[in-house]
């Protein structure tokens, strides 16, 4: 079974809050016949649409294939936070990869903020951009945690956009009584993510991009020249990336043993109106420290979008809306009884350490995907790194790329067992508040 086709109508957007606000673009055209590019892109979110925006501003001849619609997958379904860092934090990443390369990954996930800040600029994106993430735990142990978090983050990192907060301060910004303290993130921000998708499709396709939807790849043969098949069609490249993330299937081997796919699930309530204010007192964006995360904000019309809740496997639960309402009335009791206008779910690729996944998986094909619910920023600024390798300027892929990404245990059939049982364990910490 294919994830692409698992849950959704063919070239059709979930019925998400995100599709009926955003701006539709035209469709394009599906890819008939054989073409030629000096590079092949494999998927249609934020990585691919990247990368081939970077690499016609390069100068290269673009063939972009999308098996559905540009923005289908998680770019365009996810919760919207731009976040600092990586998604690993500066603690892990010191213990793994050492102090000097630890200071270089903050770096990078710098940048890659100022690239999605600067992109809605440049292009005129209307995808209401908003500064501020808080970061709220629900007991001294993680409270205290998320506190540190933020010295270490000013002291050693120089970053002054960071505060802790006390449980007063987190109470005025989120009156939620399961929230007890943290911090807040006035660099990070926060997005309407398929608005952000489709203006990065605009943007790509008027600097040149060739940019193919409904073109489902189902083989790549590798070779000096890579010839990627489509149902109707085929790209002969130089040069292919693979962007499909948590869609990429079995298309690459090397990928798919260390990219797993998981689902993950948002509701949008109806407009709150004053009432919002009980949910957040300021239009700033949330996620928690459970482990499998809470996160939230409101719409520019005063809908709560709430995501919580996961699965594995290919199949989305038949009650999205009873998935996402059970942890929501946990952080707000009030809101047990509220209309839920939408609700939707979307497969985001996760690794074992939850890093980032690039990797030169044969001469010429580059790979980026396995973002792990951190990709707003990832995934746009490794569709520029691969750009850059591409075009011989490789320093800033490389340092990601070489990140330890362990396969996970098992293989084939007996994976996503593996994986959920782990998952749960982590699921019944979070109940146990272990």
């Amino acid at each position: 079974m294919n994830l692409l086709f698992s849950n959704d109508k063919r070239g059709t957007y979930p019925g998400s809050w995100y599709a009926a606000d955003a701006t539709a673009l035209p469709s394009f055209a599906p890819l008939r016949g054989e073409t030629r590019a000096d590079v092949c892109i494999v998927g249609g979110g934020y990585t691919g649409l990247s990368a081939a925006l970077h690499l016609r501003e390069l100068g290269y001849d673009v063939a972009l294939l999308e098996a559905h619609r540009v923005g289908f997958g998680a770019s365009g379904r996810n919760g919207g936070q731009l976040g600092s860092g990586q998604r690993m934090d500066q603690d892990g990443l010191e213990d793994l990869m050492g102090q000097d390369v630890a200071h270089q990954l903050w770096e990078l996930a710098q940048d890659a903020k100022a690239l999605v800040k600067g992109l809605i600029e440049k292009y005129g994106i209307e995808c209401h951009l908003k500064p501020g993430i808080a970061g709220f735990g629900f007991g001294k142990k993680d409270v205290t945690e998320l506190q540190d978090y933020a010295h270490k983050l000013q002291d050693n990192y120089g970053y002054s956009d960071i505060e802790p907060l006390s449980a007063e301060q987190a109470h005025a910004l989120c009156p939620s009584p399961a929230y007890k303290g943290g911090l807040m993130d006035h660099g990070a921000a926060h997005l309407q993510p398929l608005s952000f998708a489709l203006g990065l499709a605009k943007a790509a396709s008027n600097a040149g991009a060739r940019i193919f939807e409904m073109s489902h790849v189902h083989q790549i043969k590798e070779g000096a020249t890579v010839i990627v098949q489509t149902d109707q069609g085929r790209v002969k490249a130089d040069h292919v990336i693979l962007a499909g993330n948590g869609y990429l299937g079995n298309l690459n081997r090397k990928v798919a043993a260390r990219v797993m796919p998981i689902n993950n699930f948002i509701a949008a309530t109806e407009p709150l109106g004053d009432a919002a204010t009980r949910v957040l007192a300021q239009d700033i964006a949330v996620a928690d420290t459970k482990f499998v995360v809470n996160y939230f904000r409101l719409s520019q019309d005063k809908r709560l979008l709430f995501g919580g809740g996961e699965s594995y496997g290919y199949r989305f639960p038949s009650d999205i809306t009873a998935k996402v309402r059970k942890p929501m009335t946990e952080i707000f009791p009030h809101l047990r009884d509220v209309k839920i206008d939408y609700a939707w779910g979307g497969t985001l690729g996760i690794t074992m350490k939850r890093m980032p996944y690039l990797a030169r998986v044969a001469p010429n094909i580059l790979s980026a995907s396995g973002y792990s619910g951190h990709g707003v920023g990832n995934a746009v600024q490794a569709g520029k790194l691969m750009a850059d390798a591409i075009h011989g300027q490789d320093t800033g892929f490389n340092t990601l790329a070489s990140i330890p990404t362990p396969s996970f245990p098992g293989a084939g059939a007996l994976r996503t067992p593996l994986l959920t049982l782990a998952m749960s364990w982590y699921v019944l910490r979070d109940r146990l508040g272990v």
